[in-house]
């Protein structure tokens, strides 16, 4: 770097403190109008992938873009891309990228928030005047939030060339319609997804970034306001389970019964003493039963249970950790079915990979915070996002957590803004100092 470039990078960082606050107001005013333009009849957020209200802040965030002067575009997927253009002609970027939608009766920061990073960062860089030597990119994601199509990570993985076919026929468990229905209502292209097309190719990204609110309360418990996101679990669901065993009448001594809502409760209950042990012995990981329900067309409240369905999420931060707990399931699973005379019909299993951050970007980041004297750690994740996507393609990968009282998925989610601001100081000087305006060796 010439004497000359690395006194204006250090000027540049000087006048990103004044810039921070100039910030601030926009970051708020885009909160609002989120918030107010998705907000649903029980209080809360509702914006459904490929849904109205999804539709509503993509079109909020390109308006916003425009106004900043941003370069707006889109895929076959209906992403949506912001950018300041590099300086350069190589065609490589930097995104910093997060969703756009809710689970239903959410909150309004689960995703968004890093997308209203993204563009508060770029409005720093723009009013001070620096000039990327790459292409810089905020991404808004579509559909991440499996809830809606019982699939991860539409959006990213779409945009990567990496969604599959038959994730295009899975139907939104609100209206029925296939994924490629809605891609196709949203304005998107399906035919181009099944021939997996890539917008965003993996080779030409330096990074990706994510910001996001932590999905726990552990920053609140530890007294700090951001974490550098060291890793993201992976997983394996089944999504419907099924317990078999023979309804019957209430008054049926215990000997005859084949109870299957009895099976199903001893099978979450020692999957959950696996976690506790799990838990004691320092092993991180996570299950969730997020449906349990019996057959409404044929119980009541005189009826042995002959049908229970439900869901299951286990997620843990090392392969060999998942592939150990499978194994656990399905020993306990052959128990039960031995002693409560019923079957399990597990149906289709889907799984992530775990995803560990690029830990040249986990370090970087980390030095700025320390330097910018935000109490900071670092901290894996316990949630799913976009950027394992991103990781598992090869992209160099940062995760910035926003501390959160409330947890997520949850009208109450809380992201206190003097928070939301330090996440973006530290991200847009990370920008400034490892991506200048001419190539660096050295931060």
């Amino acid at each position: 770097m010439s004497r000359d470039t690395d006194r204006r990078n250090a000027n540049m960082l000087d006048s990103l403190s004044r810039a921070l606050e100039g910030a601030r107001p926009f970051a708020e005013r885009l909160f609002a109008a989120l918030q107010a333009g998705s907000r649903d009849e029980r209080g809360g957020v509702t914006r459904a992938s490929y849904g109205e209200g999804e539709q509503f802040a993509h079109r909020l965030v390109a308006a916003e873009a425009k106004e900043l002067g941003l370069r707006v575009s889109g895929d076959a997927a209906c992403n949506t891309y912001m950018t300041l253009p590099g300086s350069g002609a190589s065609g490589r970027s930097i995104v910093i990228g997060s969703h756009l939608d809710s689970v239903a009766q959410g909150g309004n920061y689960d995703g968004a928030a890093g997308v209203v990073a993204g563009l508060a960062v770029l409005k720093m860089l723009k009013s001070c005047g620096f000039e990327p030597a790459c292409d810089l990119v905020v991404m808004g994601v579509r559909a991440e939030e499996s809830a809606w199509f019982q699939t991860s990570y539409i959006g990213s993985k779409a945009a990567l060339g990496l969604l599959e076919d038959a994730a295009l026929s899975a139907q939104r468990v609100d209206t029925g319609r296939s994924l490629a229905e809605h891609i196709a209502l949203a304005g998107g292209r399906p035919q181009q997804l099944l021939e997996r097309h890539v917008f965003l190719d993996p080779g030409k990204i330096d990074a990706y970034i994510e910001v996001h609110i932590e999905q726990a309360p552990s920053l609140v418990h530890a007294g700090n306001v951001i974490a550098v996101g060291t890793a993201i679990p992976g997983n394996f669901r089944y999504k419907e389970i099924r317990v078999r065993g023979e309804t019957a009448h209430v008054g049926l001594p215990r000997r005859f019964r084949r109870d299957a809502l009895k099976a199903a409760v001893d099978f979450v209950g020692a999957m959950d003493d696996i976690w506790q042990q799990w838990e004691t012995a320092g092993r991180p990981m996570a299950l969730t039963v997020g449906r349990f329900h019996t057959d409404p067309d044929n119980d009541a409240m005189t009826k042995v249970p002959g049908e229970v369905r439900f869901s299951i999420d286990v997620r843990a931060y090392d392969e060999q950790d998942l592939a150990e707990l499978h194994g656990h399931m399905q020993r306990i699973i052959a128990a039960i079915e031995e002693r409560r005379g019923v079957s399990f019909d597990l149906g289709r299993r889907t799984t992530a990979q775990v995803a560990r951050m690029d830990e040249g970007i986990c370090d970087q980041l980390h030095a700025i915070a320390r330097q910018r004297r935000w109490p900071v750690q670092r901290l894996p994740s316990p949630a799913s996002h976009d950027a394992a996507v991103f990781c598992a393609a090869g992209v160099p990968t940062g995760l910035l957590l926003i501390r959160n009282e409330h947890g997520s998925h949850n009208p109450r989610e809380a992201l206190e803004l003097d928070d939301f601001m330090a996440a973006v100081d530290v991200l847009a000087r990370w920008i400034v100092r490892h991506h200048p305006s001419e190539p660096a060796t050295a931060a």
